[in-house]
């Protein structure tokens, strides 16, 4: 299950990525906003973040202008790791080096199909483990603020 979330500006993007979902047998929740009334990004990336945080859904994919603002938002919500990406090789890098629950796009920074192109691109990405692993574990420690540096290995 994906969480889906935006503000007016992503909305149009939102719905393409949605449409693009649907065409490909994957389920998705909206948590707004659902018309072009201006809203606040945080509060549409906050929901679909909590969503991913509490398991209801798998991943997540936020909109707005930039996909910057609603990243930020994301990110806020322990166990986040929100990507804003503006192309596909990014996002894949994302998934298998960052293991990242979540992906941001920005309406303004790229079209329907290179936001598709990115998308499935993220989907596809699986994590690595290995190395990458022990920097997940230090990013979750600074999350909890008890990354002990004297004790952490520098080479991974």
């Amino acid at each position: 299950m994906i969480a889906l979330g935006s503000d007016h500006a992503g909305l149009g993007l939102k719905n393409q990525i949605a449409q693009m979902l649907k065409d490909l047998d994957m389920r998705y929740i909206d948590y707004g906003t659902y018309d072009e009334t201006r809203c606040n990004y945080p509060e549409f990336g906050y929901k679909a973040a909590v969503a991913v945080a509490n398991g209801e859904c798998d991943r997540g994919i936020v909109f707005c202008g930039s996909g910057i603002g609603i990243s930020l938002a994301a990110n806020k919500v322990k166990g986040i790791r929100c990507a804003v990406c503006s192309e596909p090789y990014s996002a894949l890098l994302s998934r298998q080096h960052n293991d990242t629950n979540m992906l941001a796009l920005g309406s303004r920074v790229v079209g329907p199909e290179l936001a598709k192109m990115i998308v499935r691109m993220w989907l596809n990405g699986k994590f690595e483990g290995g190395r990458h692993a022990n920097r997940i574990a230090q990013i979750m420690e600074i999350e909890k603020g008890s990354l002990d540096l004297n004790n952490s290995k520098r080479k991974s």
